[in-house]
C-alpha cells in the first residue's frame, strides 16, 4: 500500500473542501468566530492582508479622481422605505435598533428602555442615507459629479456563516457617484469594474471574469449590475466585487435634483459599488494548497522570512549577527513601489517548528541561515509555490540582488496556474444533457462542474433545472457582448452568452 502523503493541513481539499478551508485560516492565524453568533475576529495577520488590499484600491481610487468621507452606520427604517425593490432585497437581513438605553430589570439584569420614535437599521448598505445626504448637497450641474468612497462596516444578518465570506458583520468599500448625464454614470460603472478586474489580477493573481448580471441577481435597485466572477478550486464561482448603475432609481427616492445647464430641474444619475473582506476568502481558495495558506507578494504582509538555525550561544550569536545583516541589505531592495517587507524570526522555538508556521501562513519566500551557510556565504531558499521540501543554496549576493526578481516570479506563476486551472474547467455548452452532465458528474479533484458558458435569454425559462443542480447564472461576460445564440433553455434566439456555475 502507497504511503499516504503527509500535509499540514488536515482535511485536504479534496476530502472535505469546507473543512480544508475553515483549517487553512486557523493554520494560518488569519481569523477566529467571535462570541457574538455569526461575526468574526480578524487576526493581525490577517488584518494585515485586508490593510494591504485597502492601501492598493484606496490608491486606485484616489488616482481616479475619488475622495473617501464618511455617512452614519445607523439609518432610519422610512429611508429603505423609499425604495421599494431596495427595502425588499435586504429586509431579511437587516439588524433593527429599537431602544436607546438600558435600565435594571426586576431579577438583576438589564432591559431596553427608552423606545425610539422610529427604528434605526444598522447599515447593509448605504445608499438611502448617502442619497438623503446627496440630496442637500446637489443644487446645480455645477455641483457634479459627485465621487465618494466610504471604508466602512456593515451588518447583514446572515443565518449561515463562513469566514471571510459569508459574516453578520463584515468590512468593505464602498463607493457612492452622482452624475449629471446617464453616459456618464455608465461610464462610472464601468470603469470602476475594470478597476476591480485589474486590482483582482495584478495584485491578487485572481483571474476574474468581468460582466453584467442577470435579471434576477441584480442588485436590489439597480437598472444594471457588473461584478467579477473568479473560479474557486472547488469549482465555484466567487462574485468578488460589484459595480451597480443605478438609474435614476434611488435619485429618485432621496430627490437628489438639480438644475441642469439649460435651467430645467431634472433627476440625477447615480452610481454605487464595492468589494469587502470577502476576498480574502477568495484569495484563500485560489491559491492556497494543503499545507496552507499561498500569499501572492503583492499583498504578502511579509515577502521574506529569515529563520536562523544555531545549536548553543555560541552558534546563535554568530547566526543572529549574520542574518541581522541579511535583513537590512534585503529591507533595502525595492519591489512593487515599496521596500522588500523582511522578518527575522529569532523565536525561542524550534526551526522545523518555524519553517512550518511560515509555511502555513503563507509567506512567499523563507530562508534558513546556519552555520554552513555562513560559512559559504549564502542562504537555504524556500519558495510558497514550491513544494515545502523544493529548498536550495543561493548565495548571499545573488539572493539579495535578485529578490525583487524572485518575488514577481511567485506573483507571475500563481497568477498563470489560477488561469490555467479556469480554462481547463471552462466549457461552452449549449446542449441540455451536456449542461446536466457538466454540473452533475464529478471531474479531476472530486468536485464537479467549472463554468459553464452558454446562451441565455434571461427571461425565464430553466429555473427547475438550474434550482436541480444548484447552479446560477453569474454574468455575461463583457468581451462576450456580440456573441448571441439561441437560449440552451428556450430556444430563443438572440440570447447573450452568459457563465453558469454553482456559487458562493
Amino acid at each position: 500500500m502507497a504511503k499516504k502523503q503527509q500535509n499540514a493541513i488536515t482535511p485536504m481539499r479534496v476530502e472535505d473542501y469546507p473543512e480544508w478551508y475553515q483549517q487553512v485560516i486557523k493554520a494560518a492565524d488569519l481569523a477566529e468566530v467571535s462570541p457574538v453568533r455569526g461575526c468574526m475576529v480578524i487576526k493581525p495577520w490577517g488584518y494585515s492582508i485586508w490593510e494591504n488590499m485597502q492601501g492598493v484600491l484606496d490608491g486606485m481610487f484616489k488616482e481616479t479622481g475619488h475622495v473617501n468621507a464618511y455617512f452614519p452606520l445607523f439609518i432610519p427604517m422610512s429611508y429603505l422605505e423609499r425604495e421599494a425593490e431596495h427595502v425588499e432585497g435586504f429586509a431579511k437581513e437587516c439588524a433593527v435598533v429599537t431602544h436607546h438605553r438600558l435600565e435594571p430589570d426586576p431579577e438583576g439584569g438589564l432591559r431596553p428602555a427608552g423606545e425610539l420614535e422610529e427604528p434605526l437599521i444598522v447599515r447593509p448598505t448605504s445608499e438611502t442615507i448617502i442619497g438623503e445626504t446627496y440630496s442637500k448637497w446637489v443644487q446645480s450641474y455645477r455641483d457634479l459629479p459627485i465621487l465618494i468612497n466610504q471604508w466602512a462596516n456593515v451588518v447583514r444578518w446572515e443565518l449561515r456563516t463562513r469566514l471571510f465570506l459569508r459574516t453578520a458583520e463584515f468590512l468593505w468599500q464602498e463607493g457612492h457617484t452622482v452624475h449629471a448625464t446617464e453616459a456618464e454614470a455608465v461610464e462610472e460603472t464601468e470603469a470602476i469594474l475594470d478597476l476591480y478586474g485589474r486590482f483582482a489580477e495584478e495584485y491578487m493573481a485572481m483571474p476574474v471574469v468581468k460582466g453584467e448580471k442577470t435579471r434576477d441577481e441584480r442588485f436590489p435597485g439597480a437598472v444594471n449590475t457588473y461584478s467579477i466572477e473568479a473560479m474557486m478550486q472547488d469549482h465555484k464561482a466567487l462574485q468578488a466585487g460589484t459595480s451597480h448603475f443605478l438609474g435614476q432609481n434611488f435619485s429618485k427616492a432621496c430627490k437628489i435634483n438639480f438644475l441642469n445647464q439649460e435651467g430645467q430641474e431634472v433627476f440625477a444619475w447615480t452610481t454605487s459599488w464595492g468589494v469587502s473582506t470577502r476576498l480574502i476568502g477568495g484569495l484563500i481558495m485560489t491559491h492556497s494548497d494543503d499545507d496552507g495558506l499561498v500569499l501572492p507578494p503583492r499583498l504578502a504582509p511579509r515577502h521574506v522570512v529569515i529563520i536562523p538555525i544555531f545549536r548553543g550561544d555560541d552558534e546563535r550569536s554568530e547566526v543572529l549577527g549574520y542574518c541581522e545583516k541579511l535583513k537590512a541589505e534585503v529591507e533595502a531592495r525595492e519591489y512593487d513601489d515599496g521596500k522588500v517587507r523582511v522578518e527575522l524570526d529569532d523565536r525561542d522555538i524550534r526551526g522545523g517548528e518555524k519553517v512550518w508556521q511560515h509555511i502555513k501562513k503563507g509567506v512567499p519566500i523563507r530562508l534558513e541561515v546556519g552555520p554552513r551557510d555562513i560559512a559559504s556565504d549564502s542562504v537555504f531558499m524556500g519558495r510558497r509555490d514550491f513544494s515545502p521540501k523544493d529548498k536550495s543554496g543561493v548565495s548571499r549576493e545573488e539572493f539579495v540582488t535578485r529578490v525583487p526578481e524572485i518575488l514577481g516570479e511567485i506573483q507571475k506563476s500563481l497568477y498563470d496556474k489560477a488561469l490555467k486551472f479556469r480554462e481547463d474547467r471552462t466549457r461552452t455548452i449549449d446542449n441540455l444533457d451536456e449542461f446536466r452532465e457538466f454540473f452533475s458528474s464529478e471531474a479531476e479533484g472530486g468536485f464537479a462542474g467549472g463554468f459553464a458558458l452558454s446562451h441565455f435569454a434571461d427571461d425565464g425559462g430553466g429555473e427547475a433545472l438550474l434550482k436541480e443542480l444548484k447552479v446560477t447564472p453569474r454574468c455575461i461576460p463583457v468581451d462576450e457582448a456580440g456573441n448571441l445564440g439561441e437560449c440552451i433553455f428556450t430556444g430563443k434566439p438572440g440570447s447573450r452568452l452568459t457563465v453558469f456555475a454553482k456559487a458562493y
